[in-house]
């Protein structure tokens, strides 16, 4: 048999952390090296021009085009003074990745040789091949055209020799194929709607921006391991394996200590990371075995997607320098915890003040109380949406297991300001509240001092938790474009604050004071968005019934929660504050449920190539030595002793047989299954088959192999077992 998964083992046990050279400048003075930020922007700019688009980039002025050509000659001189050789025009297609084509800075000089050429028009606009990525229908393979056009607010970035210029993607006729587009136009009427209602109580407020904190999730494995599962190699996941003796019950991981050779690829991609103006911070060991975590300092979302986008793919790059591979998938092991990546999402002014954050006068705290309630009433009307948001192939796997969040969007808020949002309920309008955004605590240990607490605790299965002054979005998936979420969610509460304005408005009109209005219409909200709030326990069966019961989303099919997309609410909603048309959401949709089929359809294949190429034979062969060592235990002893002797052997043997059996129908049945669903032409109904059909076969094809491995000998598995992923660092 193969003796490859001992050779990878012991190999992986051999290797020594990798020498990381570290820069002997502080990070603050390599931070953004390789980023044409506002500070090479006013070196490598004439002055007017760098006023212009500093205008674009901080108030959302429209693009002059005339500045095009000297904002691209000033980009090109500092790129290829950095050793950038070729550009790229660098966007987030529908296929959860980026994409770029590079060009060679290199144009005919017109007398026989070459010179480096990087126009205005290269800059601003660029034509790649729009029929290639995922389009929903929008594009025809024969009618290719698609624009990239610049995003001048996520500034342009070097990766090796090629200068990366974020922009969006839209088709010929002028739909998105990204998710760029949508995720600024979604950011702008966020902006609008929260202006309007910020100058309620402070009429300076000119911009209301969102903000994004993420925190990256992730699984590292020894290189040579993880080339010898092929499930990992193809599809991000093991599709077989049981569980180790030990993995995370001992909760000795989390927190603790990071293994040398982990602790060099951090440290290596935290260096790279600044040097990309990616502002990382925290890192820690997850709660499950070889899970660890990356977290930045929050900034405005479009960048911190962007960054998010970038960070992905610069782990995967440095993980291979340190004999790693970087797993990035929701649950790419069984029975531990998967990854995710929260979303920390808050809302602040162009004056300083965090919309989400509590304030010292009784005003203050009616504007945060104003954005918190606005908010929930989003969430609540627009849940199921929320939901289809963060929902895959991959995800499905994680949400409601372990420490993940449960299938259901709710909100958690905590004691205190659960408190207020009933005293607001109950009070008359004169009775306003006063809430203090730290309360002191004294524990009674007089080494340590007094302690700030956050006026709320966390709920970790909350998908959507209050933690202080923000959301925390706990439900995204680990190897997902978090502009998705933060379309929905943006998108909703602008549509939100555009309602309550009218509501306010309406009653001032009627000669209520403001205040009194304010308060009204709050009151009345805090009533109608009572069911999406809960600080219980989400993963408990009581929940799920009380949820049914509140009316919230509860379905658990993924094909099916995508359906939330095109329900009249969200088109409404999404064409009335300017972020996507129908004709886009139907497009989209089409991409989810296509997505969604070719994942599961992939990883149907390559567990029935698993289970008949690896699995069977193993099997097969050592159920051969145990019938030999059964009939030479008959020449060996008398009928009755070796009829004693091999009682447990002839009870391998069948259950081998039924085992083995099993796969080998169920995988053929899956084939066939595979074959009747793939001649369905509607993607949604495709994808539905899948779900319903294909992913309940695996299961139970899965549940025969693990059995089997804990029957065969240990020296005739072939693939690497869990013991071995886990905790081989």
């Amino acid at each position: 048999m193969s003796k490859l998964r001992f050779r990878v083992v012991e190999t992986a046990f051999k290797k020594k952390p990798v020498a990381v050279a570290v820069p002997a400048e502080r990070p603050s003075e390599y931070f953004a090296k390789y980023v044409f930020n506002k500070e090479k922007m006013f070196r490598y700019l004439p002055s007017k021009v760098y006023a212009k688009l500093i205008d674009v980039i901080d108030n959302g002025a429209p693009l002059d085009r005339s500045i095009a050509d000297e904002v691209a000659a000033g980009m090109k001189k500092w790129a290829l003074e950095m050793g950038a050789t070729h550009y790229t025009h660098w966007f987030h297609p529908l296929t959860e990745g980026t994409a770029e084509k590079h060009d060679a800075f290199v144009e005919h000089d017109g007398k026989g040789g070459m010179m480096e050429e990087f126009t205005g028009k290269l800059l601003v606009q660029q034509e790649p091949d729009a029929s290639s990525f995922p389009n929903g229908g929008i594009r025809n393979t024969f009618e290719a055209r698609g624009y990239s056009a610049w995003d001048p607010s996520s500034p342009a970035f070097i990766v090796d020799d090629t200068l990366c210029i974020p922009t969006i993607f839209i088709a010929y006729t002028g739909e998105s194929l990204d998710y760029k587009a949508p995720l600024l136009k979604a950011l702008r009427a966020v902006d609008k709607a929260a202006v309007d209602v910020c100058r309620y109580f402070n009429p300076d407020v000119k911009k209301v921006v969102a903000y994004l904190g993420w925190e990256q999730e992730y699984f590292l494995i020894d290189e040579g391991l993880y080339a010898a599962r092929p499930d990992l190699l193809m599809t991000g996941r093991t599709l077989t394996g049981h569980d180790s003796a030990k993995n995370q019950q001992l909760e000795d991981h989390y927190f603790g200590a990071i293994p040398p050779r982990v602790a060099a690829f951090m440290k290596e991609l935290e260096i790279e990371a600044l040097k990309l103006g990616i502002p990382v911070k925290t890192r820690h060991n997850e709660v499950a075995p070889n899970q660890f975590e990356l977290a930045p300092i929050f900034e405005e979302c479009n960048l911190a997607v962007d960054h998010n986008m970038l960070i992905m793919a610069l782990m995967r790059k440095v993980a291979r320098n340190h004999g790693f591979r970087v797993l990035l998938h929701e649950k790419p092991f069984k029975g531990v915890n998967g990854s995710g990546k929260h979303n920390n999402w808050s809302l602040g002014t162009d004056t300083g003040i965090l919309l989400h954050a509590p304030g010292k006068v009784p005003e203050d705290n009616l504007r945060f109380i104003t954005f918190v309630v606005n908010t929930l009433m989003a969430v609540y009307k627009h849940n199921g949406l929320l939901k289809a948001s963060i929902s895959s192939a991959t995800n499905a796997h994680r949400l409601g297991a372990n420490e993940a969040p449960p299938a259901i969007i709710s909100s958690f808020l905590g004691k205190q300001l659960s408190q207020v949002l009933e005293h607001i309920e109950e009070s008359t309008k004169d009775n306003l509240i006063s809430l203090s955004g730290k309360q002191g605590m004294k524990l009674d240990i007089p080494q340590i001092p007094e302690l700030m607490i956050d006026n709320t605790d966390r709920n970790r299965t909350s998908p959507f938790a209050f933690t202080g002054n923000r959301f925390e979005f706990r439900a995204v998936g680990s190897e997902a474009n978090c502009a998705s979420a933060m379309i929905a969610l943006n998108s909703a509460l602008a549509e939100q604050l555009v309602e309550f304005k009218k509501d306010v408005d309406e009653l001032i009109g009627k000669g209520e004071p403001k205040i009194s209005a304010i308060l009204d219409v709050i009151r009345k909200y805090i009533r109608i968005c009572k069911p999406i709030h809960f600080d219980g326990n989400g993963y408990s069966d009581e929940w799920k019934a009380e949820a049914k019961k509140r009316g919230l989303d509860c379905e658990t099919s993924v094909p099916l929660i995508f359906d939330n997309y095109l329900k009249p609410e969200s088109i409404r909603m999404f064409e009335s504050v300017g972020v996507m048309t129908q004709k886009e959401l139907e497009a989209r949709n089409e991409v989810k449920w296509e997505t969604y089929t070719k994942k599961i359809q992939i990883e149907a294949r390559v567990l029935g190539d698993l289970a008949m190429n690896h699995i069977i034979p193993v099997a097969t062969q050592y159920q051969t030595d145990l019938i030999d060592n059964v009939y030479k235990m008959k020449d060996l002893f008398p009928a009755e002793k070796a009829a004693k002797l091999s009682a447990k052997n002839l009870e391998l043997i069948e259950e081998i047989a039924d085992r083995t059996t099993f796969i080998k129908e169920h995988v053929d049945a899956m084939i066939e299954a595979r074959k009747v669903a793939n001649k369905i032409e509607c993607e949604r109904d495709k994808a539905i088959a899948y779900h319903d059909n294909i992913v309940p076969m695996m299961e139970e094809i899965r549940y025969h192999i693990d059995k089997l491995e804990l029957i065969v000998d240990n020296q005739m598995w072939t693939l690497p077992k869990y013991r071995e992923l886990l905790f081989i660092r």
